[in-house]
C-alpha cells in the first residue's frame, strides 16, 4: 500500500511538472522599441525538436496581456498536445498592434510580424513559412490579427478575429486609440489608413484564409457585419460566424475553439507559399 501511494505521488509530481514545462514564460527583445516584451509560449507536452509545428499567434484585447488567452482557455496546453500546435501569446500593451506614427515606444506591427516571428522560428521547431502560421485575437487583438495578416500575407497564411474592433472610426474616444493615432478630428486620414476595413483592397481571393465572428449583443457587432459585407462585395472568401453572446471571456472561450479548428484544417491543406 505504501509503495502504491509513493508511486501515485511520484506520478502526480511528474504530471504537474510535465503540464508546467510546456508553458514557457519569456521576454522577447524588440529592437524597434528598445525594450523586452513579455510572452507566453505553449508547446505540446510531447514536443519533439526533430518535428516541425505550425504556430497560432493569439493576441489579447485592450487592458489585457500575455496571460489573457491562457487564463481564458485553461486547456490550451491540452489543445497544443492534441493538435501538435504551438501557441504564442505576446503582450501587445494597448497598442492596437500598429506601428504608431506618434509613439516610438509602440511599434507592435514590426514587433509581431518580424521580431516575434523571427524569435519563435529561431528558438522552436516550426513550419517557418506562411503555410504554418495563423494569427487571431479578441477585441483589440481581433483588429490586430487581421491588420497584421492582411498587411503581411508573406508571413501569415491564415487570420481570425473574435469580437474584433475591425473598424475603429466609430469609436474615436475609446480605448486609448488617440494616443497612438492622434485625435480623430485632426487626423482623419491616419485613422482611415489604420482601420482593418480599409485594408481589404490588399486582399486577393484565396490568398489569405480568413475567419471572424461576433456575438449578437456585442458593441462591435455592426462593424463586423460591415466587414463581412465589404468582403462579399470584393469577392473575398471568408468564414463569418454570428452567434448569441456578448463582449466577454465566456464568448471568446467558446469561439476560439472554432477558429482553432479552422486553422488546423488550413495547416493540413499546405497552401502554396
Amino acid at each position: 500500500m505504501i509503495m502504491k501511494k509513493t508511486l501515485s505521488f511520484l506520478l502526480f509530481i511528474f504530471c504537474v511538472f510535465s503540464s508546467q514545462a510546456e508553458i514557457i514564460k519569456t521576454k522577447v527583445k524588440s529592437d524597434a522599441m528598445n525594450k523586452d516584451i513579455p510572452c507566453v509560449i505553449i508547446t505540446p507536452t510531447n514536443y519533439n525538436p526533430s518535428a516541425t509545428y505550425p504556430v497560432i499567434y493569439l493576441l489579447h484585447g485592450y487592458g489585457g496581456n500575455q496571460n489573457t488567452w491562457p487564463d481564458i482557455k485553461k486547456d490550451l496546453s491540452q489543445t497544443a498536445t492534441q493538435d501538435s500546435i504551438i501557441f504564442v501569446c505576446p503582450n501587445g500593451e494597448n497598442s492596437w498592434y500598429w506601428d504608431s506614427p506618434f509613439n516610438k515606444e509602440s511599434q507592435f506591427e514590426t514587433f509581431i510580424s518580424k521580431e516575434l516571428v523571427s524569435y519563435v522560428d529561431k528558438n522552436f521547431s516550426t513550419r517557418n513559412d506562411r503555410t504554418g502560421r495563423a494569427i487571431t485575437g479578441l477585441s483589440m487583438g481581433g483588429h490586430g490579427a487581421l491588420w497584421l495578416a492582411i498587411r503581411h500575407q508573406d508571413i501569415f497564411g491564415a487570420a481570425g478575429s473574435t469580437s474584433g474592433g475591425v473598424d475603429i472610426r466609430p469609436f474615436p474616444d475609446n480605448w486609448d486609440m488617440k494616443k497612438q493615432l492622434g485625435e480623430y478630428i485632426n487626423n482623419k486620414e491616419i485613422w482611415d489608413n489604420h482601420t482593418v476595413i480599409n485594408q481589404i483592397n490588399k486582399l486577393q481571393d484565396g490568398k489569405l484564409a480568413i475567419i471572424f465572428d461576433c456575438g449578437f449583443k456585442d458593441f462591435f457587432f455592426e462593424v463586423n457585419n460591415n466587414l463581412h459585407n465589404t468582403l462579399l462585395k470584393q469577392g473575398i472568401a471568408h468564414d463569418y460566424i454570428v452567434r448569441p453572446g456578448e463582449h466577454n471571456s465566456q464568448y471568446w472561450g467558446n469561439s476560439i475553439d472554432y477558429q482553432i479548428l479552422f486553422f488546423k484544417k488550413f495547416f493540413q491543406k499546405r497552401l502554396p507559399k
